[in-house]
């Protein structure tokens, strides 16, 4: 293999986009931090609130956030000592549970939204025309239902409700 095997452009698109998230992710922390929360915190709160009934079953919980059934437990059960998240029993599997979004999880992230969404425009959004955004966002989608298919689980309403 020679040297000019190392400047093809499929690297180069994978490093522009590790880089990107990784540079998102550092600059989204402290917003995070200061209300409390890890980033897995926020995507499994934020996950909740933009469902239906604003609850999951865990299992398409733990498929969203690509976390194994003992990761997302694990999560869920800090969030729920935190009053943020409940745990609740499916009606109609006794082996299934839903995690659902408290008024205490709700104020949290309201709380944490508006730095939240400043940061997005500041890092991301704002530095794109609506042409660009609207193409980008396009092509993450197409590629995010090729890499994590499951990345929607749970989002549309097909079961009825745990019970409160």
């Amino acid at each position: 293999m020679n040297v000019k095997s190392f400047d093809d452009p499929r690297l180069t698109a994978m490093g522009l986009l590790s880089e990107v998230y990784a540079g998102l992710s550092a600059r989204m922390q402290p917003v995070f931090a200061a209300a409390g929360l890890s980033e897995i915190d926020f995507e499994t709160l934020i996950r909740l609130a933009r469902s239906p009934r604003q609850q999951l079953r865990m299992t398409d919980l733990a498929a969203q956030t690509e976390l194994s059934t003992s990761g997302v437990t694990r999560v869920v059960d800090r969030l729920e000592r935190e009053g943020l998240v409940a745990r609740l029993s499916c009606a109609t599997d006794r082996r299934a549970s839903y995690a659902t979004l408290t008024e205490k999880g709700r104020e949290r992230l309201e709380s944490v939204l508006p730095d939240h969404l400043r940061d997005i425009d500041e890092y991301f959004m704002n530095l794109l025309d609506p042409e660009e955004l609207g193409t980008f966002l396009a092509t993450l989608r197409k590629v995010r239902d090729v890499v994590r298919p499951c990345a929607t689980a749970g989002a549309i309403e097909l079961e009825s409700p745990a019970h409160p």
